[in-house]
């Protein structure tokens, strides 16, 4: 079939440490089973870096991707040192892959595991939360980094999960949040995924906290089906549940978009063990082979799938899953591809084989079909917290200098360090950094009690604070706007208010 079938132009990246030779005999297997592809070749990763890049990618690279919209690439090693931006996010980013997708599944008895029943999916959003990078340090004690989630992202990729539920015939999905502490940010995952999740009344739905849900996975993999869940949680599980398999060496990626696509193995560069031939490719083998489903070559991808099975069922294993008790042989790099091929139309005997049919279609464009439309939001603006740099060490100092600096129209309500509340009412056992968060709202709000009662603060007022604080060489170094969204609190609230 694939003789012809018209090639298909794809991008690809041989990458840095063990790349170049993890990347030769996969694309080996590829030819010999039949891929129809046309690869164009690009330089990334650390000599793009060192060549004045800052997130390890030149024009000719993006050009070649524009145009394919497909990429295998290899790991990459990121120099050591500031200024250089990580490339797996700035491709993410910048193509809209929003959906990281790392099917995990136990090939005992060919590969040692403790969970030999072990078969899990990880959906995990690509393109929010702490990735987003921004990062700053306030004061000579104190950094932050923001954590962005919107309701748009969420969407998007709840719906990925769900359609890919139904695709391949999962039955369960897991949503996993802290939302228990961090209530607005991953409450809203938490509150979109039961949102879009009525739709999907065919599909067991559960949620979990992320810290009991990552210890259950490791614990007890077989009692998760699928799971759908946030950035950093998703890159963090998803490498615990690869490494329970046997090997993260095994596993590949997807990462997917509307108008493009990423293929590549978990782990790292490795450049201790580079040029020794030693290197186990299966995790890039299978992001090929993801990447063939993704292209619409489903029986190739079967063929590669089932022939890489069978070298492992025959017991010839690379170095990093090679055990005397369970492997025949130890073998290198280029030995297990010529393994691979050599098995190319042979189906395994105690593993499930893959089937050469093909999915059913792909969902519609996840931004294509919003749960919600762009109905307006009523945003009122109730309060102001003032960050301050203070080098005092008595929350009540600074407080009852706040509170003279407030004027009519405001009043001071708390004063938080680290979060804890430190004003009124402190105790002096908290320790304090020289980060203060000071929350102001209008002088006619009563914010105490199960239903606080917030009123409109003209951006005026908020403009003469400032300039009040200023005055008497208060170091403001950030402010947020507390507002109301169709007249529902978008804060959290502070410790006792």
């Amino acid at each position: 079939m694939s003789a012809i079938m018209p090639k298909v132009p794809i991008t690809v990246a041989i990458g840095d440490g063990i790349g170049p030779e993890i990347m030769s005999q996969t694309l080996r297997v590829l030819e010999a089973a039949g891929a129809a592809l046309a690869p164009e070749f690009i330089e990334v990763g650390e000599a793009v870096y060192r060549a004045g890049h800052s997130s390890g990618i030149g024009p000719e690279a993006w050009e070649s991707l524009r145009r394919t919209r497909v990429l295998l690439k290899a790991p990459i090693t990121t120099p050591l040192g500031g200024g250089y931006k990580s490339l797996n996010v700035t491709l993410r980013k910048t193509l809209g892959l929003y959906a990281n997708v790392r099917p995990c599944r136990s090939l005992f008895p060919a590969v040692a595991t403790r969970h030999p029943t072990l078969d899990v999916v990880i959906i995990r959003e690509n393109e929010e939360d702490l990735y987003a990078g921004i990062e700053h340090q306030q004061t000579p004690d104190v950094v932050q980094c923001l954590k962005l989630v919107s309701r748009s992202g969420c969407e998007k990729i709840v719906r990925f999960a769900f359609e890919y539920a139904r695709r391949h015939g999962r039955r369960r999905i897991t949503c996993m949040t802290k939302d228990n502490i961090m209530k607005l940010t991953d409450g809203l995952f938490h509150r979109v995924f039961m949102e879009i999740g009525r739709q999907y009344p065919d599909i067991e739905q559960d949620h979990q906290i992320i810290d009991i849900g990552a210890a259950r996975l490791a614990d007890t993999p077989e009692r998760y089906d699928m799971v759908v869940t946030m950035n950093l949680y998703g890159d963090i599980i998803s490498d615990i549940v690869a490494q329970l398999t046997g090997s993260v060496g095994l596993a590949g990626s997807a990462n997917i978009g509307d108008h493009g696509a990423l293929f590549e193995a978990i782990h790292g560069s490795a450049p201790d063990i580079a040029g020794q031939n030693v290197a186990n490719p299966s995790g890039l083998l299978q992001a090929a082979v993801l990447m063939l489903g993704h292209l619409g070559q489903h029986e190739v991808a079967a063929r590669i799938h089932n022939a890489w099975l069978c070298a492992l069922e025959d017991g010839l294993h690379p170095a990093d899953i090679y055990r005397a008790d369970t492997s025949r042989a130890k073998v290198s790099t280029t030995e297990f591809a010529d393994a691979v091929i050599a098995r190319l139309g042979r189906e395994p005997r105690q593993l499930a084989a893959m089937p050469a049919l093909p999915a059913a279609a792909p969902p519609p464009s996840a931004t294509e079909t919003p749960l919600y439309g762009k109905a307006p939001v009523a945003q009122q603006l109730v309060g102001i917290d003032v960050f301050l740099r203070w080098d005092g060490k008595q929350a009540a100092t600074l407080g009852q200098q706040l509170e003279a600096l407030t004027g009519s129209q405001l009043q001071l309500k708390l004063i938080t360090n680290r979060g804890v509340k430190v004003y009124p009412d402190g105790h002096p056992e908290t320790f304090c950094t020289d980060h203060w968060r000071c929350r102001f709202v209008a002088a006619s709000a009563r914010v105490t009690g199960a239903q606080p009662d917030f009123t409109r603060m003209p951006f005026a007022d908020i403009l003469a604070l400032l300039h009040r604080l200023a005055d008497h060489q208060l170091y403001v170094i950030k402010t947020e706007h507390l507002y109301l969204m169709n007249g529902v609190r978008a804060f959290s609230l502070g410790q006792g208010e």
